[in-house]
């Protein structure tokens, strides 16, 4: 092969390499209908900045010390702000606005660059910032200092019961709701949820909070909270799976409610893709990738617990929900950038949230370590080694099964393609079928072949649907 044609060779692919990785880590917004929310503004947003530090730097009383640092602080996360929609990049999601993407990798950069600070000051600094944040915090109590926990558990009473549905309870049940959203997998949803309950049982000597009754651990998390969450975030999946996605400007809509409506609908997804973990021909890079992939998970909500126990706040508190409301908006393009570079041969690096997020959960078990020292010096080590051969253990499981489903739907497929019979596929493979019927009615007739090359813009065989 001559030098030049090498070379051509190599720069195509590079370019291929170039596009996929852009695909997730700058999307760009395709049909833009009103351009004036889309176009850069600069010179606006520069008058503006410099006229808002004007005045703010001229009009206020700057006699109170605390104020001063409130206050300066505050500015500093909302110029860095600005400079976020304007330097950062998408991310792999438009809606409802690239600014937002931006914006919301800006906070996790200063997220990032929190934890590095934090890391390198002592306990009686770390406190002086946590008592500055809220003077409270210098009252505060662990709750497995106030509560009891798995106390008395053969006593199974309706009362007792009904006293775990509280608002925590909720939480737990759309915050799964939400995960399988994220997830867009019956298998990895439930080996991440069945996994995290043992997380529970071999952590419970340092978190005493962990120790659970069994019929609290099994019937009330397990079936209840994440198996009701679990199905509701995949029945909103299935049902966007099958949408089809065509978007009409707001501009040629006439009426008033079609106007909201479409304003109402920025909101939702531009276009959905069907997810597929696991295939047949799944790579042993790929299964190592999963078992990153949920090793990563629980030590997120790891972190969750070892925070506030190690900082004395507890669950109620702003600092508490307020970064487990962030790092589920930060999860979102994390997971589609995360399964894009396991997935895609093409995409040989991870987008620029998805590294980010694994320096914020490794940054934080890495505070909790250094500020939780007598805590962790109680470790078990086989506990640790224990939980480790687990999540191993249940990834194949995972493996396993979702190959097992693959490979019947893809053989059933096949015949359904072949005889143009799709009877028996319904009952294996419920996400396929209409995009299926879609296929088979084009052979009946010219008039439905017609429609099905208008239709297949929209729709592909595995149930994706694109603009």
């Amino acid at each position: 092969m001559a030098p030049s044609q090498r070379s051509r060779m190599l720069s195509k692919d590079d370019a291929n390499y170039n596009m996929h990785f852009r695909m997730i880590n700058e999307q760009q917004v395709e049909d833009i209908t009103l351009d004036f929310f889309y176009k850069p503004h600069t010179i606006t947003l520069l008058t503006f900045t410099v006229v808002s530090i004007m005045y703010f730097a001229f009009t206020r009383d700057d006699g109170d010390c605390d104020n001063n640092l409130r206050v300066g602080l505050l500015l500093v996360v909302s110029f860095f702000l600005v400079i976020s929609v304007l330097a950062f990049p998408n991310g792999p999601f438009t809606r409802p606005h690239p600014a937002i993407w931006r914006m919301v990798f800006g906070l996790s950069v200063l997220y990032f660059l929190f934890l590095v600070f934090l890391i390198f000051l002592n306990w009686d600094q770390v406190k002086t910032l946590l008592y500055w944040l809220d003077p409270n915090l210098r009252y505060a109590t662990r709750e497995a200092d106030v509560m009891e926990y798995a106390v008395n558990c053969h006593v199974i009473t309706l009362e007792r019961i009904l006293s775990h549905f509280d608002i925590f309870a909720f939480g737990h049940f759309w915050g799964w709701a939400m995960k399988a959203l994220l997830i867009r997998s019956y298998g990895l949803c439930w080996s991440i949820s069945i996994t995290w309950e043992l997380t529970e049982l071999f952590f419970m000597h340092l978190l005493p909070n962990f120790a659970e009754c069994w019929w609290d651990q099994v019937i009330l998390d397990i079936l209840l909270c994440n198996g009701g969450g679990i199905w509701l975030g995949m029945t909103v999946c299935h049902f966007l799976e099958m949408r089809t996605y065509h978007w009409a400007s707001i501009k040629d809509i006439h009426t008033t409610t079609g106007k909201l409506k479409r304003a109402v609908l920025q909101f939702t997804p531009a276009s959905w893709t069907y997810i597929r973990w696991f295939d047949p021909k799944s790579s042993f890079q790929r299964v190592a990738g999963i078992y990153l992939f949920m090793i990563v998970w629980q030590l997120t909500e790891l972190n969750t617990f070892f925070l506030k126990h190690i900082f004395v706040f507890q669950a109620s508190h702003p600092l508490s929900w307020c970064r487990i409301l962030f790092i589920g908006i930060i999860t979102a393009p994390t997971v589609r950038q995360y399964y894009a570079y396991l997935t895609d041969t093409q995409c040989k690096r991870v987008g620029t949230q998805c590294w980010v997020f694994g320096a914020i959960a490794f940054l934080e078990a890495l505070a909790c370590i250094k500020f939780g020292q007598d805590l962790f010096s109680k470790t078990q080590v086989l506990y640790v080694l224990l939980w480790l051969l687990c999540l191993a253990f249940i990834t194949f499981l995972c493996l396993y099964g979702m190959v097992w489903y693959e490979q019947n739907c893809g053989t059933r497929l096949k015949n359904i393609m072949t005889d143009g019979d799709d009877s028996t596929f319904v009952d294996w493979c419920d996400r396929i079928p209409k995009t299926v019927k879609v296929r088979n009615s084009g052979s009946n007739s010219s008039s439905s072949r017609k429609r099905k090359g208008a239709s297949s813009k929209n729709k592909t065989v595995n149930g994706t649907s694109i603009k």
